[in-house]
C-alpha cells in the first residue's frame, strides 16, 4: 500500500547556516498568527500602520516569550524523567522538549495581562487571536513531521506516515508494519 515518506533531515543546509525545519514552521506559525490576528482586530490587512495593530504585536512579543518560557515548564513537568540531572538541563531548549499547551497556557495568561494593562477588552481580543493561534498550531505540527515525532501508532492504510526505525518507540520497532 501507498504512505508519505518523512524527510530524512529536519534541517535545511544554506551554506555555511543550517535551518531547522521545526523552528522555520513555528517561525512561520507565529508569523501567521500575528497576521491573522491583526486582520481580525483592526479589521484591516496593513494592521501594522493602524494604532490598534501596535497591541497585536506587543501581545505577539510577550506572549511568544511567554509560551516559549510555559512550553519549556510544562515539558519538565511532564517529563521529569527526561531531563538529566546537570543543573542546566531544565533550560536546555535547544536539546528538545517543548510542551504546546504549557506555551500556549502561559501565552494566554501573559497576552490577556498585556491586553488588560492596555484597557482594551481582553475577551474580544481572545475572539480575534483564536483562529491565527489554531492556525499557528497546525502549521507548527509540519515542524513534526519534519523530526519525524508526534505519530500515531503503525499502521498500513494508505495515508500512513513513513517513520525511519531510529525515530520510533522501541515498542514500534519490533516490526516494520503493524498487523492488528
Amino acid at each position: 500500500m501507498g504512505s508519505f515518506p518523512s524527510p530524512s533531515s529536519g534541517e535545511i543546509a544554506l551554506g555555511p547556516v543550517s535551518v531547522h525545519a521545526y523552528g522555520l514552521m513555528l517561525l512561520l506559525g507565529i508569523i501567521a498568527a500575528v497576521v491573522v490576528t491583526g486582520r481580525r482586530w483592526t479589521g484591516r490587512w496593513d494592521f501594522w500602520r493602524d494604532p490598534g495593530g501596535d497591541l497585536v504585536f506587543r501581545v505577539a512579543m510577550w506572549g511568544v516569550l511567554a509560551g516559549i518560557v510555559g512550553a519549556r515548564l510544562y515539558h519538565v513537568i511532564t517529563s521529569w524523567s527526561t531531563v538529566d540531572d546537570e543543573w542546566w538541563e531544565p533550560f536546555a531548549v535547544w536539546e528538545g522538549g517543548l510542551g504546546v499547551w504549557g506555551g500556549i497556557g502561559l501565552g494566554v495568561v501573559v497576552g490577556a495581562w498585556v491586553v488588560k494593562r492596555s484597557g482594551e477588552s481582553v475577551y474580544a481580543f481572545m475572539d480575534a487571536v483564536a483562529p491565527g493561534l489554531l492556525l499557528a498550531q497546525a502549521i507548527g505540527r509540519w515542524g513534526n513531521y519534519f523530526n519525524q515525532e508526534l505519530f500515531g501508532k503503525p499502521t498500513d492504510l494508505p495515508w500512513s506516515v513513513e517513520i525511519s526505525l531510529d525515530n520510533r518507540p522501541a515498542d514500534y520497532t519490533l516490526s516494520e508494519t503493524f498487523h492488528p
